[in-house]
């Protein structure tokens, strides 16, 4: 059975340390996907949504999340982002706003949960700047897409 690197001796959670690991360039990208009705995908499209631009400001949430993704999940490391960036796009077809997020690092340890904070944050937002319109919104799909570098090597999603 494999060690479990987040618990110790006495089966307690703890950070895993890191200070052995060699520094590589590490990227991640994530996705998630909002559910919406009609209206609210012609209320954004239109840009009408009482709250404003809802696209931009998610984009800009989703950015100022990744940076803060070790103060929100408790053994998530503190690394510097060298990029993050996030897309948001209407699909009126399905009825869905999507949202891809990328992350990019010089690091000891991934950036795949940064990645995954970015569209998890924007997709919340997306949610609280249409939630007078309609709440019967659904968040869903949020999922890594890919990754690379580190000791664990490349990860691209089935």
């Amino acid at each position: 059975m494999k060690k479990l690197s987040h618990v110790n001796s006495k089966g307690k959670a703890e950070m895993v340390d890191v200070s052995e690991k060699e520094i590589s360039t590490r990227t991640a990208e994530a996705f998630a996907e909002v559910k919406v009705s009609k209206e609210i995908i012609n209320a954004i499209k239109n840009n009408t949504v009482q709250k404003g631009d809802v696209l931009s400001i998610a984009k800009f949430a989703g950015i100022q999340a990744a940076k803060k993704t070790s103060e929100l999940i408790p053994l998530c490391h503190n690394i510097f982002i060298s990029k993050i960036d996030v897309e948001l796009k209407l699909n009126s077809k399905n009825k869905t706003v999507e949202i891809k997020s990328f992350a990019k690092t010089n690091a000891q340890t991934g950036i795949e949960m940064e990645a995954l904070t970015a569209v998890s944050i924007a997709a919340l937002t997306v949610y609280d700047m249409c939630k007078a319109i309609d709440k019967s919104m659904i968040i869903s799909e949020i999922k890594l897409l890919n990754k690379t570098g580190g000791k664990s090597g490349n990860y691209f999603t089935k």
